[in-house]
């Protein structure tokens, strides 16, 4: 791919490069990816919502060693992301599905734009069960956007659109999701050997995800620490250590999406 990679799995199934988002696509062959799952790191949030007497969320620099930071935000300016869509269109096959993930306002001002690009199909909601931070409600959900380059169907028609898993709480790594998010995602749009990519790599959740899906992965991360703390992930997978970072299930009690977690119907491409 012409790039210096900064990890690659021994047995060739995983890949992660130490770049920005953007150029790390514009990078890629085109049509080569069949399938984009993605959280990027907004900045919508933090610029615009500063309430009290800090921001909406997360103090990201108390997380990280000597004062500095674990990750920088996406600069989620309309023509930014704009062209981050559209790198994306790119390097996807005909026929494929990409979801990407928002919170409420960043929803608000730049979902909009992905109808440009894509053919949206439909905004799906992550209950995470726990309550979490807010001034005006507290937050318990946050949005995914699927969508579509041509026409794919879905693997499974029974796959509901709320998905009840728990986030993660006194996470190693911090917005660190949990790999059932992700594992939806390629249950419904990937097959047994499909190259999944994620451009907002961050904790490895996608990755471990895609692994356990029988899938190969592809991603980038603009942040050092992120690369370390994925490959390790990868590595104690890889080496039958299981997930390190996420040892137990986080799906809650909704008994159809831990049915559809458990069953086995991906099929060889």
């Amino acid at each position: 791919m012409g790039k210096e990679m900064s990890y690659s799995s021994g047995d060739g199934r995983a890949a992660i490069y130490c770049e920005d988002a953007v150029a790390f696509l514009r990078g890629l062959p085109a049509s080569g990816i069949d399938l984009i799952v993605t959280d990027p790191a907004y900045s919508g949030m933090n610029q615009r919502l500063k309430l009290g007497s800090g921001k909406i969320i997360g103090r990201y620099k108390e997380a990280g060693q000597d004062g500095a930071k674990w990750f920088e935000e996406f600069h989620d300016t309309e023509e930014n992301y704009r062209t981050f869509l559209e790198q994306c269109y790119r390097v996807m096959r005909m026929d494929s599905h990409i979801y990407l993930m928002f919170d409420s306002f960043s929803l608000l001002t730049l979902g909009p734009l992905v109808r440009e690009v894509f053919d949206v199909k439909n905004i799906l909601c992550w209950d995470k069960a726990n309550i979490g931070l807010g001034h005006y409600f507290r937050r318990r959900h946050e949005f995914i956007v699927f969508a579509s380059k041509g026409k794919r169907a879905l693997n499974c028609k029974s796959i509901p659109d709320v998905w009840k898993i728990r986030r993660i709480v006194k996470a190693a790594y911090p917005t660190q999701k949990p790999t059932e998010l992700f594992e939806l995602m390629l249950r419904g749009s990937a097959s047994v050997g499909a190259l999944v990519c994620d451009p907002f790599v961050g904790s490895g959740s996608s990755a471990i995800a895609a692994l356990k899906c029988g899938c190969r992965f592809v991603g980038c991360d603009i942040s050092a620490r992120s690369m370390e703390f994925a490959k390790a992930r990868i590595e104690g997978w890889l080496a039958g250590r299981g997930d390190i970072y996420q040892p137990g299930s986080q799906v809650s009690d909704d008994e159809a999406i831990g049915q559809l977690l458990g069953r086995e119907f991906f099929t060889r491409s």
